[in-house]
């Protein structure tokens, strides 16, 4: 038969219904319903800003052209004489 039986769901339910008690489980309930909405909403607000940035980008300048960073100047290493020169 499998887990899917009826049966086997009413032990399921008891067993949480004795472990969390039945004053806690409503609370449980809500705290879950609460967080799934802030979680859709989050979800949605998140596909909405991929959205709205990807069609301004686009539409208000191209893309421009990419730039290679200028290398890095060549340090030489300094002698001693050069370095006393300097401290003094």
């Amino acid at each position: 038969m499998g887990f899917t039986s009826p049966w086997h769901w009413a032990i399921v339910a008891v067993v949480v219904i004795i472990l969390f008690g039945s004053k806690k489980l409503p609370e449980a309930a809500r705290g879950l319903g609460r967080s799934l909405r802030i979680f859709k909403s989050e979800v949605k607000e998140m596909q909405n800003d991929g959205k709205s940035d990807a069609d301004t980008t686009t539409a208000q300048q191209p893309a421009a052209p990419a730039q290679l960073p200028s290398p890095a100047p060549v340090v030489q290493p300094n002698s001693e004489a050069q370095h006393d020169a300097k401290s003094a």
